[in-house]
């Protein structure tokens, strides 16, 4: 493809629904902060400053270790901003971002108030300063079990609102199952929160269907693996389920070896509605941009496709009929 072209699809603005909040925190903001508290945490950098992992588990580990760091409300606001800024430097418009009151007071309702009252706030400058809409998505932490999926069920319920607008679960897809968590996501629901599942990525098909029988969701995150089962593929356009998939996270964590053998294709090709997304962007060494450009190079895919991406991914999108109107103008150009 003209590499002209790719430039113009790279600059095109972009709607972005899996993203972890702590997961896209720059590595020189978590270097910064450890720094502040003087708390040595070089291990889980490599020489060059890039997070320092090897495999899935690992990835966990040294997630939850720069997460670590990160123990006051206005930590989370100077993260919600630096984030905010990546975002508005990679022309996304708008963004859901996940969030877990586990690493937010420790599922305490009372304490994660403060933390997303702080969010909320840096979310609101966000919005003013750099043009980008952010709305949250709590979930809970998957391997953390349900007992504590059950106390992020309720720290949702009690704070859902205007930019509080999802729960989800991410987190070891092999620990537990789907239906151990039906608890929490029926909590979630009663609370007016649309709903939203990691599946698929390093478990089968039967994982989708899982969450879509036992959790009831509406958007699967990830979902790659749906394409190994024809029947499950027709159920999804069937019911208009929306996958949030993140090809350079499934690239750069070996879910498949190279971008060409991504399936994301072949699900689009199926009917499947299907987002772009980075998940932890500086873990993976990706953002939107360079998602953009991967897949224009790789698939040959033009700016048509790229702007049919954003309209599927703002119809999923969990934001109020007002917000989505005014993000829709955005896209094609229109002044809010």
């Amino acid at each position: 493809m003209d590499e002209d072209a790719v430039r113009q699809i790279e600059a095109m603005p972009k709607v972005e629904l899996h993203l972890h909040l702590e997961g896209a925190a720059p590595p020189d903001f978590i270097s910064r902060l450890a720094a502040e508290k003087r708390e040595d945490i070089s291990r889980i950098f490599r020489r060059d400053g890039s997070y320092a992992f090897e495999g899935f588990v690992h990835f966990l580990k040294v997630y939850e270790a720069a997460t670590g760091v990160l123990r006051r409300p206005e930590d989370y606001a100077r993260l919600a901003r630096a984030v905010g800024e990546e975002l508005a430097a990679n022309d996304v418009i708008y963004c859901e971002t996940f969030l877990s009151p586990d690493f937010c007071g420790g599922g305490d309702v009372d304490a994660w108030r403060d933390y997303l009252a702080a969010m909320e706030e840096a979310a609101a400058e966000v919005e003013r300063d750099l043009g980008v809409t952010l709305r949250f998505v709590v979930t809970c932490v998957r391997h953390l079990g349900p007992e504590r999926a059950r106390k992020s069920a309720l720290c949702a319920a009690e704070t859902a609102g205007r930019r509080l607008v999802g729960f989800g679960m991410a987190g070891d897809e092999n620990a537990f199952e789907q239906k151990d968590f039906a608890w929490a996501f029926d909590c979630a629901r009663e609370a007016g929160l649309r709903l939203t599942s990691h599946a698929g990525e390093w478990r089968g098909p039967e994982e989708v269907r899982a969450a879509l029988d036992h959790l009831r969701v509406e958007r699967i995150g990830h979902g790659v693996r749906s394409v190994e089962d024809p029947a499950l593929v027709d159920r999804l356009v069937e019911n208009g389920i929306c996958l949030e998939v993140c090809p350079g996270s499934n690239v750069a964590l070996g879910v498949y070896p190279r971008l060409a053998a991504h399936p994301i294709e072949t699900l689009r090709d199926r009917g499947v509605r299907v987002s772009v997304s980075t998940d932890d962007p500086p873990f993976f060494h990706t953002s939107m941009r360079a998602e953009y450009r991967g897949l224009a190079r790789t698939f040959g895919w033009e700016s048509e496709v790229f702007g049919e991406l954003a309209r599927a991914s703002l119809d999923a999108a969990f934001c109020d009929e007002e917000t989505r109107a005014r993000i829709a103008k955005r896209l094609t150009g229109e002044r809010p």
